[in-house]
């Protein structure tokens, strides 16, 4: 067998093999040590501070209606010192980075007692006198020690993100999309190749992109732009397979386009909308892919046509699938839904841009 020539489509698609992604290569990279700029850890935060607040006061009420009414009094402080904490650490994200453990620590702290008196004094200036049984030093105590501790925790889940287990756990599941997706768009060039060889070679460019996001780096994210044009490759390798039977409809907003999104987040939606929509229905059917910016957020949509005749139920591999990646990418600040109506079925996820 001659080999390849440098230029041949095959010969790129083959050349894709040698790069296959190492999970120590995810480990390599820095993680964000400290970031509160999420709704999750800003949501997490104030669970806990309320938490430790409501225990803390159990211990200095003697009866219910004592402890309900430092327990409302504590929120006064707790509630406006740790948003001003949050809002303050977030616009010190970049600089807070730049510093080693011990000063990020005295800074986190600081601003943990600064934020803690200031919200002592708010609560006293608004005619809660019983604050002045507390004095300024518990308050100022309770700040430093809570920021350290959401600045541990922080620490914490920074690196519970990056170790092997977690890139392995994220190769596991990029890996379970290859193999089907690969198979069906190779038979598609395939039976293309004895009949136009022109298009088979047009099909094997895309195949040859195909291969190679679905061997990117372990845990790197992609703009939803790359994410678009990737499903188009996908759905003009299908379009050849089903022809007329296969209607495909883009609404795209271009301000959408870079919201980042973990890699192959559509082609395995698209590939479903096939397989369910379009592949079991005689007369074929209608695929229709939608982004839009809405409340500072992308919005991707994909709706395919139902057949009269349902289709074999799949194991919601890949549903499931791409909801635990967009978890372990935006955390809460992802939204993944998916419904039937009568003639058709739509999946909607939102991320922020």
């Amino acid at each position: 067998m001659s080999p390849l020539p440098p230029d041949d489509p095959a010969s790129t698609l083959l050349s894709g093999f040698g790069t296959l992604p190492r999970p120590d290569d995810a480990v390599a990279r820095p993680a964000a040590m400290f970031d509160v700029c999420h709704a999750g850890v800003v949501l997490r935060a104030m669970l806990f501070a309320h938490a430790v607040l409501a225990i803390g006061v159990l211990f200095a009420a003697p009866t219910f209606d004592a402890w309900l009414l430092s327990f409302a009094l504590g929120t006064g402080i707790v509630t406006p010192s740790l948003l001003a904490w949050l809002i303050a650490a977030c616009a010190l994200k970049a600089p807070l980075a730049r510093l080693s453990v011990v000063p990020q620590a005295v800074v986190i702290g600081t601003l943990g007692a600064v934020c803690s008196m200031g919200g002592w004094q708010l609560s006293a200036h608004f005619g809660l006198g019983e604050l002045d049984r507390i004095g300024p030093l518990g308050p100022v105590l309770a700040g430093t020690v809570l920021a350290l501790l959401v600045l541990q925790w922080l620490r914490m889940r920074a690196l519970a993100r990056t170790p092997a287990d977690t890139a392995a756990k994220l190769a596991e599941l990029q890996s379970r999309i290859r193999p089907h997706f690969l198979f069906n768009t190779l038979n598609s060039a395939l039976a293309l190749v004895r009949h136009d060889p022109q298009r088979a070679e047009s099909v094997l460019e895309d195949l040859a992109e195909l291969f190679r996001v679905a061997l990117t780096e372990v845990g790197e994210s992609v703009s939803l732009n790359e994410e678009v044009e990737l499903a188009q490759r996908y759905l003009a390798i299908e379009q050849i397979r089903f022809g007329e039977r296969l209607a495909v409809t883009w609404e795209l907003d271009p301000a959408a386009g870079a919201a980042r999104v973990p890699p192959l987040l559509l082609q395995p939606l698209v590939e479903n909308a096939v397989r369910h929509g379009i592949e079991t229905a005689d007369d074929g059917g209608t695929i229709r892919v939608r982004t839009r910016v809405k409340g500072g957020r992308a919005v991707i949509s994909i709706a395919n046509s139902v057949p009269p005749t349902a289709s074999r139920p799949g194991l919601g591999m890949a549903l499931r699938n791409v909801q635990e990646r967009l978890r372990l990418m935006h955390d809460v600040n992802a939204q993944f839904e998916n419904r039937r109506d009568a003639d058709s079925y739509r999946v909607q996820i939102v991320v922020p841009l």
